[in-house]
């Protein structure tokens, strides 16, 4: 599937973590015969599930979400098998006569679709090695301000203690003389602009969003999160360095159930984490020129808007 084969309309409703876009996204499911795609690289994971906000079991049974709980937290994801996946699903979505509504915070899987995927390198074992043990020695920020050097857009992008973001560029620079980003603009999108329909679901008071942030985690916590990673910690088979251990939120607790921080910094650093996590968010949105903006600070105007615009949409696309 590539994007020449797609010609209905694809909703994305974006938005940084903790802005309501499931909320908003179930009210459209419930209103309109639209099909949830989750664009969210965590909510792919099954057991984990208060940490990412995903909704409740009975609530997935009544409106299924595409690309939710199709992964073990031992295996990984990339942005390329989301591309496929997702396709796929918008194509299956389309031939039903219903109209793909992708909801989700992932902004790396929203770029591979909508600006495509770099013809990048495959991983060096060798060369990955060496970076990995300079990091040891020198720290990742030392290696992530060797990337502002050659890289600087991606240096904005990444940061500072993301080894594995920062591992990736400079290999990519080292294999290939090019600065990654150079290399990711060259790429073809998967889904034409023509068929997009964007909207960013976002409070405009980013004051109002990190209150959100905070109070959620306070309500995962209530809701026993930690029991959640502890079972997963117990599990054995599982270490922080996995991409679903990575998680913001779950990598905090999982480093004081290692004995590596108190509960206290373990909490402080989940809500700090998130709060960067939005931030990066909100800058990668703010490049987009096409989306249209809707102040989720007013849900009920938002949304009443949002209807307007999908309702248009279900019409032309389902009859």
């Amino acid at each position: 599937m590539s994007a020449s084969h797609i010609s209905h309309p694809v909703v994305l409703l974006m938005g940084p973590t903790a802005a309501g876009k499931t909320d908003a996204a179930l009210e459209l499911a419930r209103t309109f015969p639209v099909e949830i795609v989750s664009v969210d690289s965590a909510m792919v994971y099954r057991g984990l599930d208060i940490g990412t906000g995903k909704p409740e079991p009975e609530i997935l049974e009544r409106y299924p979400h595409h690309l939710v709980d199709i992964l073990d937290p031992s295996e990984t994801y990339s942005a390329g098998r989301f591309v496929r996946d997702a396709l796929a699903a918008i194509a299956a979505i389309h031939a039903r006569g219903r109209l793909p509504l992708l909801v989700g915070g992932t902004m790396l899987y929203f770029r591979a679709l909508t600006r495509g995927l770099a013809d990048l390198p495959p991983a060096d074992p060798r060369l990955r090695s060496t970076i990995d043990a300079r990091a040891a020695s020198e720290g990742w920020p030392a290696l992530h301000r060797e990337l502002a050097v050659g890289d600087p857009e991606a240096a904005m992008r990444i940061q500072p203690n993301d080894g594995q973001r920062i591992q990736r560029a400079l290999e990519v620079m080292a294999l290939t003389g090019q600065p990654i980003t150079e290399l990711q603009r060259r790429a073809k999108p998967a889904l034409p602009a023509a068929a997009l329909k964007s909207f960013v679901w976002s409070p405009q008071d980013r004051e109002v969003l990190y209150r959100r942030i905070e109070d959620r985690f306070q309500h995962m916590l209530a809701r026993g999160l930690l029991g959640e990673v502890t079972g997963l910690f117990n599990r054995g088979d599982l270490h922080a360095d996995l991409p679903s251990i990575r998680a913001v939120g779950y990598r905090q607790l999982w480093m004081h159930l290692t004995g590596a921080s108190t509960w206290d910094d373990a909490v402080r650093g989940a809500v700090l984490a998130t709060r960067h996590l939005a931030r990066r968010q909100l800058i990668w949105l703010r490049s987009d020129t096409q989306c249209e903006w809707l102040d989720s600070g007013e849900p009920q105007a938002a949304l009443h808007c949002l209807k307007g615009r999908i309702g248009a949409l279900a019409v032309n696309t389902c009859g």
